[in-house]
């Protein structure tokens, strides 16, 4: 039997019943096994850039008896994926840089019935700020915790309108960190995170002390 780690239950969390999956970065396909063999997804394609970790991939599909719903790709992020074969895309395990370039790369990224799932390991902000900018809403976002370290998961959608946002926003996004205890610890990391960037620039420390002023101005 598969289990998901915390990172891809959250990810599986937000996908849509009876949705058409294509999860990049697939690695051992536990993702799309899991959502198929669940119920929740009627078929996936599990993609990746290099034969090796498709090729740990398709032993899981094998495993699980799942051929017939969860096909492998090999894809350089959603190059060799058609718009008509997913509604849902995971992308998850990687840099908030590379899933942005990823989603603006695609050509139907901007099909307002396609939902993307994103699990950035790093800049987080980034990825928020560039999806903004290019007329991407955030859905819904929550955090969990994976090996003792705090992550970010967003469900976002092409609206078509550019988000007036402040420079806290990039960071704390949709988040509540005063109702949620892990919300409040991925943001604390931001913190700790801009106040060591401030020893170069004194702004990220102006920028540290504005997005604790979010979380405890009124507490």
């Amino acid at each position: 039997m598969i289990s998901l780690d915390s990172r891809l239950s959250l990810c599986a969390s937000f996908v849509r019943q009876g949705s058409r999956l294509a999860d990049i970065g697939t690695d051992h396909a536990y993702l799309p096994v899991w959502l198929c063999r669940n119920g929740v997804c009627e078929c996936a394609i599990a993609a990746d850039i290099n034969p090796e970790p498709l090729s740990r991939g398709q032993l899981t599909i094998r495993q699980a008896g799942l051929e017939d719903k969860v096909k492998t790709r090999l894809s350089d992020g959603l190059k060799n994926i058609s718009a008509d074969e997913a509604d849902d895309i995971v992308i998850a395990g990687m840099g908030g840089e590379l899933i942005a370039k990823i989603i603006f790369d695609c050509e139907y990224s901007r099909n307002k019935n396609k939902r993307f799932i994103l699990q950035p390991m790093t800049k987080s902000e980034l990825l928020i700020e560039r999806l903004c900018q290019n007329g991407f809403e955030i859905l819904s976002q929550d955090c969990c915790v994976a090996s003792n370290k705090c992550y970010t998961v967003l469900l976002v959608q092409y609206s078509g309108k550019e988000r007036v946002y402040d420079e806290i926003y990039p960071y704390a996004g949709e988040l509540k960190p005063r109702e949620n205890e892990t919300h409040l610890r991925f943001l604390k990391a931001h913190i700790e995170r801009l106040l060591k960037k401030a020893n170069g620039d004194a702004g990220f420390a102006v920028l540290a002390e504005k997005l604790k002023e979010s979380i405890y101005g009124d507490c």
